[in-house]
């Protein structure tokens, strides 16, 4: 199962057999072998074991094919973290569909386009989000049926209430029977994060999820059946469907999930209730949790690792939490294009700052704008291969020939490799700042600026002072109980200027409370990008 391995074509592989169904390979394949009755989920004192998930995706399969659901059709999935997700998941999959998962806290018009791109006739989402959902569901061409977990569905036509739906069906009924998919069947999308425009569905079929599980979940971070999971970043978000739901289910172990907005507050919470071995997190979230008062006395002990991704973490920060906690952060880098993280840091091999090195199991270079292999220390763009590359941009062939060449994922980022091959993220093209005529990654300033005291968070954009030239802004949350005022720039200057080329120092500095986060966590740089072109910024 597990044999990583070239086919015909030399493209790395992963040897899986004929008939594979990725709700078997996660949910019954490990029941067999640790156990039904173990327990798989948790949530808020409650527990569901293997058997109960098994169930759960059987009497969901068997709703959707009553519903019309045909093998890789897309189901939309819309619901907060919870069991619900787990029955939802495993079931689009068990019944031979191909999930789409969305945040549950979008409004009306961003549903409508979900609904109009992914062409479902199935949506499964939560009662809190029929204000905004239900009118999106009733202007759509395609969706047929609403499946309201949470609440009443309420008499509306083609809303369905989940718990009657499921309750009515036989989970050893045909219509429950797990669909005989193969390697190569439609799975599921994952969505870009759209920080260039609107989100793209990568689309995915079924091998590639169990390549990512094989290399990076069994190989680096090494899931087993005592680990016990909690996250940041939820389920909707496929760094997160990974780590704290799909990994730890493959390997027998178990997921602590809360559907409440992630805070610090509710991380500590989480962590006292769960006693997790893995956390995964981003580092907006580890520098909160440094800056909260719980951190003085709270019980870490229970961690063996810190999983970071989303956003590149800071050297600072890394070693800031390496000293308080004693734990490893693995910082690295996955993307929707391949589901998965395939450079890494590895347990006791941990180099601060940067993104580690390659998974085994794929392949990394850095190139220029030709394709062309650049040296050692040199930016490029990332192209990378391995097993769980899509297939595709969904109804969008312009950008699939321009990110997946052959076997290649071509990335819009902008990376450098090391002699001793470890990767550092400079940041996406477009916001490369060309300050005094060199190249400067905004990332670095802030990790200049995050190793001083005073700041909490920053986020570094250009922007053209007087003589159209272009220099860096700087929007900074101050610590608490700092003032940001101009002798607060000042000191910043002077710290900036002795860390970096003096030429790399922010010309501006804005105060502010706090940085807009998009709905995967990570600071949202195109909002004040665009605060920057539209002159709402401080002389």
């Amino acid at each position: 199962m597990s044999e990583i391995r070239l086919d015909a074509s030399g493209e790395l592989d992963l040897a899986l057999p004929e008939r594979f169904n990725l709700a078997e390979y996660y949910l019954d394949e490990p029941a067999a072998t640790h156990g039904p009755d173990r327990v798989a989920l948790e949530v808020h004192g409650e527990s569901r074991t293997y058997a109960q998930l098994i169930d759960g995706s059987k009497r969901m399969a068997a709703l959707l094919r009553r519903l019309g659901v045909r093998r890789e059709e897309r189901v939309l999935i819309c619901l907060p973290d919870g069991f619900a997700y787990s029955d939802a998941f495993f079931g689009v999959l068990r019944a031979g569909a191909a999930f789409a998962m969305v945040s549950p806290l979008l409004k009306e018009e961003s549903y409508a386009e979900y609904l109009d791109y992914v062409n479902c006739r199935v949506a499964i989402v939560h009662a809190e989000t029929l204000e905004q959902m239900a009118p999106a569901f009733a202007r759509s061409e395609s969706c047929e049926h609403l499946i309201v977990v949470g609440g009443a569905a309420g008499a509306a036509p083609g809303h369905i209430d989940a718990t009657s739906a499921l309750a009515a069906e036989d989970p050893s009924s045909p219509a429950a029977r797990t669909a005989a998919t193969g390697p190569d069947d439609l799975a599921g999308w994952l969505f870009t994060s759209g920080s260039t425009g609107r989100p793209k569905g990568c689309v995915h079929v079924q091998r590639d999820y169990a390549y990512s599980t094989e290399t990076y979940a069994k190989n680096v971070v090494g899931y087993g059946p005592d680990d016990v999971c909690v996250g940041v970043p939820k389920l909707f978000f496929g760094y997160a469907t990974g780590t704290n739901l799909m990994f730890p289910l493959r390997f027998g172990g178990r997921a602590g999930l809360f559907p409440e907005r992630s805070t610090p507050d509710a991380l500590f919470d989480a962590i006292e209730r769960h006693r997790p071995t893995v956390l995964t997190s981003v580092p907006t979230m580890i520098n909160a949790m440094l800056r909260h008062e719980r951190i003085a006395t709270a019980d870490l002990s229970s961690l063996r690792l810190v999983l970071s991704a989303g956003e590149a973490l800071p050297e600072a920060l890394a070693k800031a939490w390496m000293e308080r906690t004693g734990t490893e952060i693995l910082d690295g880098i996955g993307s929707a294009e391949m589901f998965h993280i395939y450079i890494s840091n590895h347990p006791g091999d941990v180099k601060p700052g940067s993104l580690g090195r390659v998974v085994e199991g794929y392949e990394a270079r850095i190139v220029d704008d030709t394709g062309a292999p650049v040296p050692d220390g040199e930016p490029g763009r990332l192209a990378v291969r391995g097993g769980s590359t899509a297939l595709c941009y969904w109804a969008n062939k312009q950008a699939s020939n321009e990110t997946f060449q052959g076997a290649w994922c071509v990335s819009a980022d902008v990376f450098k490799r090391d002699a001793d091959g470890y990767y550092t993220y400079e940041g996406r093209s477009d916001d490369l700042l060309k300050v005094s005529g060199i190249f400067v990654s905004p990332l670095e300033i802030e990790n200049a600026l995050l190793s001083h005291a005073a700041v909490d968070e920053v986020c570094i954009v250009a922007r053209e002072d007087a003589g159209g030239l272009v220099k860096p802004q700087a929007f900074v949350v101050p610590a608490s109980g700092v003032r940001g005022d101009e002798a607060l720039a000042a000191e910043l200057v002077t710290h900036v200027k002795t860390t970096l080329a003096p030429h790399k120092y922010p010309r501006w500095f804005e105060w502010v409370d706090d940085l807009p986060k998009n709905d995967r966590g990570k600071v949202d740089r195109k909002v004040m990008r665009a605060r920057v072109e539209r002159g709402e910024v401080q002389a």
